[in-house]
């Protein structure tokens, strides 16, 4: 178990893409919430045999073997122990997280592994977010998984670690890229953005607002669009899609001082890791969080 502000959490190796991405943005000092990660040696720990027979399931193809065999694994007593304590950490009760998974290729400049693995948001309580680690390390085993990792990895890998976030009650969320991917121009930034938790964005459910901003985060164009409806949590755990009126949804979704704000943290980013960077952010109160980055690919 790391939690983000350990050495260990920003190998790859052991926390994933996503969470060693998140770990070495809260060392630079970044908006990150705070969250733990579930090491990538805990799947293969978890199982009778340490994963021989899993990884012979993921080499024949056999997604639905393979999940049927996770899915009967339990936590151990050490582990349950473990994550139990690192959740407790994040609030009071049962305070609300994101469940992500996090594959130790994702992320790379040569494969992104992005959209492979499940997230869960919105997940409350020690039970359940016990139940969506182990969904996570199925999701690893789907067939569109298996498919992806044939042709970019090993079908033998079993390097899933967990990654588990408080979660931002999000008004607004989105995408920054702190280059323009489709025009290829590094004097450029790129912000979609939503109402709601930006999973409408990542998902592609709905159409974002889009604006080309330039570095210094002065709009250059911007597309507003009319949103239908925003994805936002539920009181009891789990997310629903919230119906918008047409003066809500039809309103632009952020202005020029969060762009610019956007921009700055942006720029931070791409300077302190050296190239350019495709980067979910959210809103609650006022405040912009950072809840993910990796480099931009093609």
């Amino acid at each position: 178990m790391l939690s983000f502000g350990e050495a260990a959490c920003l190998d790859v190796a052991e926390a994933g893409g996503k969470g060693s991405s998140l770990a070495r943005m809260t060392a630079l000092g970044l908006p990150v919430p705070p969250g733990f990660v579930i090491g990538a040696g805990a799947l293969a720990a978890a199982l009778p045999d340490g994963g021989v027979q899993l990884r012979a399931l993921a080499a024949r193809r056999d997604a639905e073997g393979a999940q049927a065999l996770i899915r009967e694994v339990e936590l151990d007593a050490a582990l349950r122990s473990a994550v139990l304590s690192a959740y407790a950490q994040l609030g009071e009760g049962d305070v609300p997280v994101a469940v992500r998974s996090s594959a130790c290729a994702e992320d790379s400049e040569e494969a992104s592994f992005a959209g492979q693995q499940e997230t869960y948001l919105h997940v409350r309580g020690g039970a359940d977010v016990r139940a969506r680690i182990r969904d996570c390390w199925a999701s690893f085993f789907s067939e569109r998984a298996l498919f992806y990792r044939e042709r970019k990895g090993s079908l033998e890998d079993l390097g899933m670690a967990v990654v588990v976030q408080r979660m931002v009650e999000a008004e607004i969320a989105g995408v920054l890229f702190t280059c323009d991917p489709v025009a290829k121009r590094q004097d450029r930034m790129v912000v979609e953005a939503v109402l709601g938790l930006g999973e409408a964005v990542v998902s592609g459910q709905v159409t974002p607002d889009h604006y080309v901003l330039k570095r210094d985060g002065r709009v250059r164009k911007a597309q507003v669009h009319t949103q239908p409806y925003a994805i936002v949590s539920l009181p009891q755990g789990g997310v629903e899609a919230r119906e918008l009126s047409p003066q809500e949804g039809g309103a632009q979704k952020v202005d020029e001082d969060v762009l610019m704000r956007l921009a700055r943290i942006g720029d931070e980013l791409e300077q302190r890791l050296g190239a350019p960077q495709d980067i979910e952010w959210a809103m609650q109160g006022g405040e912009i969080f950072v809840l993910q980055a990796r480099p931009v690919t093609a």
